[in-house]
């Protein structure tokens, strides 16, 4: 149980009316995409940040260009502690800048988040520096379990809960969310892209498997290997994979704009779909719980952008 002062807010769970419709079904938003950071990664990555301050590190370094260096350099203003985030040579410039404008230094590092991965490991052991992993670490689940905790405290029990997995983070502390709470039985969708879905391709295989590359528009859902942890998790829960198309994850962040004025990262699109499309795993039941996990890199223009661009998007920053 987390007994440190949160970094995160309780998020709202709304009823959403044209999703319930669109399902036939009361479909509930669990809102994530209104954390201080625009996305869930600051319950996880918060709680990781803070425990590492609580024994002694003084400064902090991850390897992303996306979601989770946002919540380390929050988490390190925040706690006041320097920050290092490496991030891959493709991380465009306005994620540098919302990066930096939380007081962390940015260093750029090898071609891909596996090359900053890599460097930002080294920094780790000096001089009382913590690495902070982007979601394969237990007290970034036990942050991220809270999301459950919220829902229960709010009375608010599901038939199903739809999430979308990248790296796994968001699984395992939802997963182990739900048995704090008691909620054993409850069936978990795994939504993902067709380029990204490394989840689904290992419950298939019954073992890890790396993609050879990431080829989604969906690149915050782009860890080429899941947690072992996340497939673990597949042997003592129901967790059911759901993979979806770039232009069904696209269409869900355009529907869900105009459907409830908040836009979101198609990596979220990738749950939502699920919903708009009526996904089979969700036939006859009453009440389904979408996390809506957000992310910060998204805009009006970059949307449209992966819209006009969907038939041949390449990724151009870090998945995570």
């Amino acid at each position: 149980m987390n007994t440190l002062t949160p970094l995160h807010v309780h998020t709202p769970t709304w009823e959403s009316r044209p999703l319930s419709a669109t399902l036939d079904a009361l479909v509930l938003l669990k809102m994530e995409a209104l954390q201080p950071t625009g996305s869930f990664k600051i319950r996880g990555i918060g709680h990781a940040c803070q425990v590492s301050c609580e024994a002694g590190a003084n400064r902090l370094v991850c390897s992303s260009g996306g979601n989770a260096g946002y919540a380390v350099a929050y988490a390190g203003r925040k706690l006041g502690v320097g920050v290092t985030v490496v991030v891959p040579k493709t991380t465009p410039n306005w994620m540098r800048e919302t990066i930096q404008q939380e007081n962390a230094a940015v260093i750029e590092h090898g071609e891909s988040w596996d090359d900053s991965h890599a460097y930002a490991s080294e920094l780790a052991g000096q001089d009382g520096t913590a690495y902070i992993h982007p979601f394969d670490d237990p007290r970034i689940w036990s942050g991220h379990a809270s999301i459950i905790e919220e829902i229960a405290h709010d009375g608010l029990k599901p038939d199903a809960i739809v999430l979308s997995v990248g790296g796994g983070g968001l699984l395992c502390g939802v997963l182990e969310g739900l048995h704090r709470v008691g909620w054993t039985g409850i069936p978990v969708i795994a939504a993902e892209t067709e380029g990204a879905a490394s989840f689904a391709a290992s419950v298939e295989a019954g073992r890890l498997i790396t993609l050879d590359k990431i080829a989604s528009v969906a690149t915050t859902l782009g860890a080429r290997t899941v947690a072992p942890e996340a497939l673990a998790w597949t042997h003592r829960h129901i967790i059911m994979p759901w993979t979806v198309s770039d232009r069904a994850a696209v269409d869900a962040c355009i529907r869900f704009a105009d459907d409830h004025r908040t836009l979101v990262e198609p990596a979220c699109g990738a749950a939502l779909s699920a919903i708009y499309n009526r996904a089979s795993l969700l036939a006859c039941l009453k009440r389904v719980m979408v996390i809506v996990c957000g992310g910060a890199g998204v805009s009006l223009s970059l949307l449209r952008e992966w819209d006009r661009r969907i038939g041949s998007y390449e990724p151009n920053h870090s998945p995570y």
